[in-house]
């Protein structure tokens, strides 16, 4: 574990990085990635995603890293939203974009910037609103924040 919190501080701290995250609703249930994240006793969860490329679509960006991290194969729709995240030493610029489609059997995938055996994400579900209200503090993308149904992610404006 120590080995992956000083990868993962080397690869993503102290630097902006522009993200993309999809938001893939199936039913009343959200796909989330459980992760663990540097001076943390429990998961992180978030919507699946990751860091843009150099020449790489924001969109392509979105496709690969569903594929890397869920196995899943996704369509990408529109743009929803822009989100600002900020919890030292990250900082992340992130796009998100409406998943409308998605296929493949879905399993944790990996994190190419990380050794096999010491992979930040544990965990791939999709959950209720109730099971991510239920999470510890901290443990949850400020995106739900004072969310009152996943449907209203689609509706949310620049944060």
């Amino acid at each position: 574990m120590q080995k992956r919190d000083e990868r993962l501080l080397e690869v993503y701290a102290n630097r902006v990085r522009v993200r993309v995250c999809g938001i893939c609703l199936s039913g009343d249930k959200i796909l989330m990635a459980g992760m663990r994240l540097p001076g943390r006793n429990h998961l992180f969860w978030a919507p699946p995603g990751g860091g843009v490329q150099f020449g790489e679509s924001c969109r392509g960006t979105l496709v690969r890293e569903f594929l890397e991290e869920t196995g899943l194969d996704v369509e990408v729709g529109e743009m929803l939203f822009l989100n600002e995240f900020i919890q030292p030493p990250l900082h992340a610029i992130e796009i998100f974009f409406r998943i409308t489609s998605f296929r493949g059997d879905m399993y944790v995938g990996h994190d190419p910037e990380f050794e096999r055996t010491d992979q930040i994400i544990e965990t791939i579900r999709f959950m209720s609103l109730e099971e991510i209200q239920k999470l510890p503090d901290g443990s949850l993308h400020s995106i739900f924040d004072d969310l009152l149904q996943l449907e209203d992610l689609s509706k949310k404006t620049s944060f």
